[in-house]
This record gives structure tokens, C-alpha cells and sequence, in this order.
């Protein structure tokens, strides 16, 4: 069977190797300071049920960074010939038919970020500009109607 590949920009991929050495760095901590004295009592602890909750989620979130650490592909700018299409890691610059300008990179659900202008090859959106190129428009309705006009493409940020 073949690996699941996670594509992710390389500010995706340090990001989330951050956050893995950060969490080891805490499990570490915790693991070291084994288990407090106030949770050894006889009776149901709240605080001990909240340290236990919080170990199992910094578990989880170990093995679920593992898993994408270890199937990470990092998204590359295609061939000279093919930057006037949109493929992932592109950022795209777009017209609406009043003139309005949009700016979105086109990543992988894992960075999707609409706040800071990266939506996900899977979105409504994404998935309506893959494969296109300068010039083409593009009708989105999810869950308004928008046209646009796809004045740019470029890769310079991988």
C-alpha cells in the first residue's frame, strides 16, 4: 500500500516540526515530574481526571504529528512552463467582475487558513481554480455565486 503523502509549504512543515519539538519538550517535562503528590488519593480527583485528559490529548497530538512528519511532501513550484497554472503552493490573483482584487494560495487542508488568504485545494474555491490558468474565469456558488477572472499566478513563495 502506498504512503499517504501530506503536501505542505516548507512554513507549513517548520511550523509543524515547532510544535512536535515543543510537545516532547512538555511530555518530557511531565513524564519527569511523574505523577504529583496531590493526585494519590483514594477518591476521584478532578485534578488527577484533568492531567490524565491532558496527557491522552498530548499523546494523540504526538502520534497524529508523527504520522504527518513522516508523510510529508513538501509542495514544489512546478516547471517554468507550467507557473501560469494553478496546481498547489500557487498563489493566485483574482478579479471580480466590480474590480475587486483577491489573493489566495492554494494549499492543503492541513494549513488551509482563509484569515490568512490560504484556502485548501479541496475548498469550493480550490478545487474551482486547480488547473486553471491566466486568464481563465471560474463560477463558484458555494454558498453565493462569484465569478472571477484569474489575472495571476505565481510560486515565488515556496
Amino acid at each position: 500500500m502506498e504512503k499517504e503523502k501530506i503536501f505542505l509549504t516548507k512554513e507549513g512543515l517548520e511550523r509543524l516540526k515547532k510544535e512536535w519539538e515543543e510537545l516532547k519538550k512538555i511530555k518530557k517535562a511531565k513524564s519527569k515530574g511523574g505523577v504529583p503528590e496531590v493526585f494519590h488519593s483514594q477518591e476521584i480527583n478532578p485534578d488527577y481526571l484533568v492531567f490524565q485528559e491532558d496527557m491522552r490529548f498530548l499523546e494523540d497530538r504526538l502520534a497524529e504529528l508523527r504520522f504527518i512528519l513522516k508523510n510529508a511532501k513538501l509542495i514544489k513550484a512546478p516547471p517554468k512552463e507550467r507557473q501560469h497554472i494553478v496546481d498547489l503552493g500557487a498563489t493566485v490573483t483574482l478579479e471580480e467582475p466590480d474590480g475587486k482584487i483577491n489573493e489566495f494560495m492554494i494549499v492543503s487542508t492541513l494549513e488551509a487558513n482563509p484569515s490568512e488568504g490560504k484556502i485548501s485545494f479541496e475548498s469550493p474555491v480550490g478545487k474551482a481554480l486547480f488547473n486553471k490558468k491566466v486568464g481563465d474565469t471560474v463560477v463558484i456558488t458555494s454558498p453565493i455565486k462569484i465569478t472571477y477572472k484569474i489575472k495571476k499566478v505565481r510560486y515565488s513563495d515556496l
